[in-house]
């Protein structure tokens, strides 16, 4: 009897995080019923950060933080996870991501709700503030979430700015005296992105693209950004000071947050790296394996845990040999290998994950 933990993230567009691992259960289960089988799956900060730490940590708490602005201006429900030692767990993505949208607005949508949620979570006295940063449908630099908390942003006839990262361009001071103070225990942002907030390698022009904004847009976001940065202060060349669009650039010149690997911080939280001194199979996973996935994406982080332990990566599709990526006693499986089509995998991802997994326990069992 081995024990196995699986810890994928989500396939992004197809299956949360949680619903991949139960496919790999199910599929694992159905050849070798006898493991023990250990379920995280896991997230590197943005959509499913919520769900990952909640499902690891009994002790957790969700609470609503009531209706907050969605990135449109329309209203939405924000949400918090307090953990057992006081921190606040606020994922981006909840309240102010992409899929909210109604309509792409590049140059309008902010990340106010971001702001509002995590104002409840220091209204009910959390102690730390974790934000997981990704899925950002805006371009704001997080102006919107720290105006939401206090801080005044006035353009040049002294009335206060609308929402939004074009309406930076106009901005002409800003006003700090009510800006809420950071928690007693500081900040901390998980984000699997380096980039700073502006030029070629920046929020902007980098994600503005994804999140609707044509070549014109990606120039005045970035200006815009450039006369924000030039009036809130140090930071804009922070690694990760880009993240979701800027609002990692705003809570590190704001409040002096500091910016982690998501999927690190998510292997802790969750308890996958005590959960691997354990284990005799690691089983992770992701949409795609290639060589970005060991760049502080959440299969890498697993694999980086799980020294002299066997893994197994299932992906949907394996554009790189694990094994040659990694080294040590670990294979891949994709599931574009196992099904008729492409189509086919994407269209039924938990039927193949379960054959994948199923295919891995049968090797598993020939190796002894």
């Amino acid at each position: 009897m081995h024990t196995v933990v699986i810890a994928p993230d989500s396939f992004k567009g197809s299956l949360d995080a949680a619903a991949v691992a139960e496919a790999i259960a199910e599929g694992w289960r159905s050849i070798r019923p006898d493991d023990r089988l250990v379920l995280l799956p896991q997230a590197d900060g943005g959509e499913g950060t919520l769900d990952a730490i909640l499902a690891a940590t009994p002790e957790a708490r969700l609470h609503s933080a009531g209706t907050v602005t969605g990135p449109d201006g329309r209203l939405t429900e924000g949400v918090w996870l307090e953990l057992p030692d006081g921190a606040a767990v606020v994922e981006l993505a909840q309240m102010s991501g992409l899929p909210l949208m109604r309509h792409l607005d590049p140059t309008g949508s902010a990340t106010r709700g971001l702001g509002e949620t995590i104002a409840a979570a220091l209204d009910a006295g959390a102690e730390e503030v974790v934000i997981g940063l990704g899925g950002s449908a805006s371009t704001d630099g997080g102006a919107g979430a720290l105006a939401a908390l206090g801080l005044r942003l006035h353009g040049a006839e002294g009335g206060v700015l609308p929402d939004g990262g074009g309406a930076l361009a106009h901005l002409h001071d800003i006003d700090a005296s009510e800006m809420r103070a950071a928690p007693a225990r500081g900040v901390r942002l998980l984000s699997d992105v380096t980039a700073p907030l502006l030029g070629a390698t920046g929020a902007a022009a980098v994600f503005g693209p994804q999140k609707g904004a044509d070549e014109e847009q990606v120039a005045q976001l970035d200006a815009a950004l450039t006369r924000f940065a030039e009036r809130l202060g140090a930071g804009a060349d922070s690694p990760g000071a880009g993240a979701a669009g800027g609002t990692g650039y705003g809570f590190i010149a704001a409040w002096d947050a500091r910016v982690e690997s998501g999927a690190d911080a998510l292997a802790d939280l969750t308890g996958l790296s005590s959960a691997l001194g354990d284990a005799d199979i690691l089983i992770t996973g992701e949409g795609r394996f290639d060589a970005t996935s060991l760049t502080g994406k959440v299969v890498g982080a697993a694999l980086a845990r799980a020294t002299g332990i066997r893994s197994i990566v299932i992906a949907g599709q394996v554009a790189e040999d694990p094994a040659e990526a990694v080294g040590g006693n670990v294979f891949g499986i994709g599931l574009t290998d196992l099904a008729p089509s492409v189509d086919d995998a994407i269209r039924e991802p938990a039927t193949w994950l379960r054959a994948a997994a199923s295919e891995a326990a049968r090797r598993v069992s020939a190796d002894g």
